[in-house]
């Protein structure tokens, strides 16, 4: 019988999906879920055939330098690739692969639940019922604003940013959309999407905003100070992305001012770290990045990771193989 791969995995993943780790792969799991240290990837990565690790895992140069000589694969339990240096790993002759397509319909589900969270101030009113400050019903307390009849500017038209478009359709929303390139004839059709080349131009008109895309380097601070001086002052922003993706000061300072009437986070520029003036502001719905956190879609992240690693050490190409230039 053929030797198992040695497989180091970087947190605590789902039991089911950890048990077929160790039946098919010699895995070192970590069963303390204990985030890794800088040291303890160079010890893992020093010994490991395969390294599993999660988004919040930081794989760059410097731990890729010191690399075992057995290291061929990444399998990262997560669809975004940010957290690892793919093009020093390829030019290591270490394959990345990714676990896309598992979080759409959850994150999207989510993006969704923020728009609806924020515009209609949800975690305000929970907050004053539990704090027992409910006093009765009056005509002018808390009002939101309706989301039927107002336009979604959605960036980032990929799986994520077209589910999201699906569901706003049907809340009534008219779909907008900048992408790199438009999506096809049949999908903006279906969608009943308008296309922006600029950036700047959607921004300007719409009554909120989506961030869907992922964070590379072009994306950096897309929605930058200037950027979001040009949304109106009643549009909300919310971000189920990447948090670099926005400047977050920026944001927070506007929101404080009242120049954006209101956000929904889930993820953050530097995290876990947020920005304080965020969590003092009672127009913003911050969570604790939980857009793809459902029993399913993490069970099926972890199926992805083994065919990747089953296939790879099979002597085929995976399936979610990650190269540069798709970055």
């Amino acid at each position: 019988m053929a030797q198992k791969p040695k497989v180091v995995v970087t947190r605590k993943l789902p039991d089911p999906v950890e048990t077929r780790m160790c039946e098919l792969f010699d895995t070192r799991l970590n069963l303390a879920d204990k985030p890794m240290s800088a040291d303890e990837l160079v010890e893992a990565i020093s010994e490991a055939e395969v390294l599993v690790p999660t988004v919040t895992d930081r794989i760059d140069s410097r731990i890729l330098s010191r690399a075992g000589p057995n290291l061929r694969l990444i399998a990262n339990f997560g669809a975004g690739v940010d957290n690892i240096d793919v093009a020093t790993a390829n030019a290591r002759g270490i394959t990345v692969t990714n676990t896309p397509g598992v979080l759409t319909e959850d994150t999207a589900d989510m993006t969704m639940a923020l728009i609806l969270a924020a515009a209609r101030r949800l975690v305000e009113g929970a907050n004053v019922v539990q704090s027992g400050g409910f006093s009765g019903w009056s005509p002018t307390w808390m009002l939101g604003r309706r989301i039927a009849g107002k336009r979604l500017g959605v960036v980032g038209m990929g799986r994520i940013g077209q589910a999201v478009a699906r569901r706003a359709r049907a809340f009534g929303l008219s779909i907008h959309y900048h992408n790199r390139k438009p999506v096809s004839a049949r999908i903006a059709e279906d969608l009943e999407a308008t296309y922006w080349e600029s950036l700047d131009q959607m921004l300007a008109r719409m009554d909120v905003i989506s961030v869907n895309c992922p964070h590379t380097p072009a994306t950096f601070h897309l929605l930058s100070a200037r950027r979001l001086k040009l949304l109106q002052p009643h549009a909300i922003v919310v971000n189920t992305s990447r948090g670099e993706v926005i400047d977050e000061a920026s944001l927070a300072n506007m929101l404080a001012r009242g120049e954006i009437a209101g956000a929904g986070l889930d993820v953050y520029e530097n995290e876990p770290a947020i920005n304080p003036k965020l969590l003092k502001l009672p127009n913003v719905v911050l969570l604790p990045h939980m857009g793809s956190a459902t029993v399913e879609s993490r069970i099926d992240m972890g199926e992805k990771v083994i065919i990747n690693i089953k296939t790879f050490m099979d002597g085929h190409r995976p399936p979610d193989r990650v190269i540069p230039s798709m970055l």
